[in-house]
């Protein structure tokens, strides 16, 4: 079945395009206005674009025609931004926080969450949060009169202690994050714990296609 973006109304789009773009990632953004006031969202148009400069995007739309939500807003104006990711236990609280409450209303109380400070930046990161990347706007793209795209400079990472495997070396061990991430419709997501392992293959090893080994193997986890 083909569908031409030309002739299908927004909506339908943002339907197509959210029903089989899958699993995406989930910011958890934390971010406060000039004067203060702390706002934290969800959202799952989002990943990691850069590594030198590590650069994070997310897409944010607005509430209704002419009023973009707090968190593009609150950017705009103070320029600083927590990136919290969402692990399987900090579900329900992840779905709090999407509601949408009345301007003025702390999201991050609703849904009985506590704050830690931030190092570079003075919005605070989700403690519960296993990990909390820091941010600085580097450029705000408008994508149409409704949706911007959210580029962030990360400016520092938090993970969680037992998350660490070899702190001087970097390494993570990423299954123990129990990530989750946005699947289709309103209300499904994906656990990220089904795993199976798929080596790259080295050009040396390549054997041409229809020769005796040609497919790689899958090993499942």
């Amino acid at each position: 079945m083909l569908f031409d973006f030309a002739t299908i109304p927004a909506k339908e789009r943002y339907k197509l395009l959210v029903s089989t773009v899958v699993p995406r990632p989930i910011a958890w953004v934390v971010s406060q206005d000039a004067g203060g006031q702390l706002n934290a969202a969800p959202f799952s148009f989002f990943n990691a674009f850069a590594g030198d400069p590590p650069v994070v995007g997310i897409g944010i739309g607005s509430h209704e025609p002419g009023r973009p939500k707090d968190t593009r807003r609150n950017i705009r104006e103070t320029r600083q931004f927590v990136v919290n990711l969402v692990s399987e236990e900090m579900a329900r609280a992840m779905n709090v926080t999407a509601i949408e409450f009345e301007s003025g209303i702390n999201e991050l109380i609703e849904a009985g969450l506590t704050t830690a400070p931030s190092l570079h930046v003075k919005p605070p990161r989700i403690a519960e949060s296993p990990v909390s990347m820091e941010c600085e706007l580097l450029q705000i793209v408008e994508l149409g009169p409704e949706n911007a795209l959210v580029l962030g400079r990360v400016l520092a990472m938090r993970v969680r202690d037992e998350a660490v495997i070899d702190a001087p070396s970097h390494y993570i061990d990423t299954p123990k994050l129990k990530l989750i991430g946005r699947m289709h419709g309103r209300g499904w997501y994906a656990r990220t714990t089904d795993l199976f392992e798929m080596p790259r293959i080295p050009r040396a090893e390549w054997k041409p296609a229809g020769t005796a080994d040609s497919k790689p193997s899958v090993v499942p986890k």
